[in-house]
């Protein structure tokens, strides 16, 4: 091919290509597309933390804590402390300190964690039973007036200020209803079949008692009026939220980070286990009942005895009874000097009477070698026979 009609050939494909590409872009219509990637790691980690930010929107200073033990820090007044987690391990020393920090002017609001219980005449929260209100299941109320399901929102909790003319509208859950048999509340808000908040004064400050505080998650505080409603109960304060968080352990961390290492030392275990459960030789099965005699089982039973009560014990046994024979042979046997029982025993026997007075004689404390015993229960083996 020539170099004129290279040119060409060159010059028509980048033509086509420059049409294609005009004819594309002809085409292609640009938009825009939001990626939804989740909640950070940080909203994750703590529920409340929507709730956080925006208070500080509000000008209002937030800090979080983990536990009761921040109490002695907190100055009451112009403070609110927001029980927002679990309380079970709560103690009345704990609860004391706590009512005495809203006396001293404390803003308290906390969660009711338990339901009343009519047969032990409290719900198991101390916290709860010490301000004596009571949170019962809202199934177990009484039917509500037909007028009240039918208003507007029924399942929303509404709060009813001075000069407004309409309600503030918040999402309890309304499952569960607080009850107040002792009229100590000030202000409380209802759902159409059951009261979720109620507000009681205790010395220079107040008592908050809300039946669920889900609205103040991140998923729900922008709901209604939630937010609001925050802001209302710790409105010219400084908040502490009090919450725990878990953070992951190290089992967790690992499982998400190094799965397959953790997999390699699982192997690596299971294969310890199977080498160190490998047997040198085959099961040895129990010798069958059957085969068992009567030489055997004196011999077990010899055995026993010469392990528990040792070897002077069965001398004893030996001696004993060749004295035993005696007598019964010789009466009056046992009435004679040790001397001549001797004398006795060796013309019943015609051994000499060193040999029995060896055999008789009462044995040192001292270790018995195996020789010796043998030939100790010899000589009594013998002079027994021969009565």
């Amino acid at each position: 091919m020539s170099r004129r009609a290279g040119l060409v050939v060159a010059a028509v494909i980048v033509a086509l290509v420059g049409a294609f590409a005009i004819y594309l872009y002809s085409k292609a219509i640009p938009y825009q597309e939001t990626v939804d990637h989740g909640p950070s790691p940080q909203a994750q980690a703590n529920p409340y933390l929507a709730a956080e930010y925006f208070l500080r929107q509000q000008g209002i200073n937030v800090e979080h804590a983990n536990s009761l033990n921040v109490l002695p820090t907190l100055e009451p007044r112009q403070h609110s402390l927001l029980l927002l987690g679990e309380r079970s391990d709560m103690t009345p020393r704990e609860v004391d300190q706590l009512l005495n920090w809203t006396r001293a002017g404390g803003r308290l609001v906390f969660v009711a964690e338990a339901l009343w219980d009519d047969k032990t005449g409290s719900s198991g929260d101390l916290l709860l039973d010490r301000v004596r209100l009571r949170q019962l299941l809202s199934e177990d109320l009484k039917e509500p007036e037909p007028e009240l399901i039918k208003e507007p929102y029924p399942e929303l909790t509404k709060l009813y200020l001075e000069d407004e003319e309409a309600p503030a509208y918040a999402s309890f859950d309304t499952d569960f209803h607080l009850e107040d048999p002792h009229n100590l509340a000030q202000a409380w808000a209802n759902s159409a079949l059951s009261t979720h908040m109620m507000q009681l004064n205790l010395g220079l400050g107040s008592i908050t008692v809300i039946t669920d505080a889900e609205l103040w998650k991140n998923e729900q505080i922008d709901q209604y009026d939630n937010a609001w409603l925050l802001w209302y109960l710790s409105a010219d304060t400084d908040v502490t939220l009090l919450f725990n968080i878990d953070h992951d352990n190290l089992l967790t961390l690992l499982l998400r980070y190094f799965p397959q290492a953790l997999i390699a030392l699982a192997a690596l275990v299971a294969l310890w286990f199977w080498h160190s459960a490998v047997r040198d030789g085959p099961v040895q099965q129990p010798a069958p009942k059957a085969r068992r005699q009567l030489e055997e089982h004196l011999q077990a039973s010899a055995g026993f005895h010469l392990r528990h009560n040792g070897r002077e014990h069965l001398l004893h046994a030996l001696q004993q009874d060749v004295l035993r024979r005696a007598r019964h042979l010789h009466p009056g046997f046992e009435k004679l000097a040790v001397a001549e029982q001797w004398q006795v025993l060796a013309r019943l026997t015609r051994q000499p009477t060193r040999a029995i007075s060896q055999a008789l004689s009462p044995r040192p404390k001292q270790r018995m070698s195996s020789a010796e015993f043998c030939r100790q229960v010899a000589h009594l083996q013998t002079l027994r026979n021969a009565l």
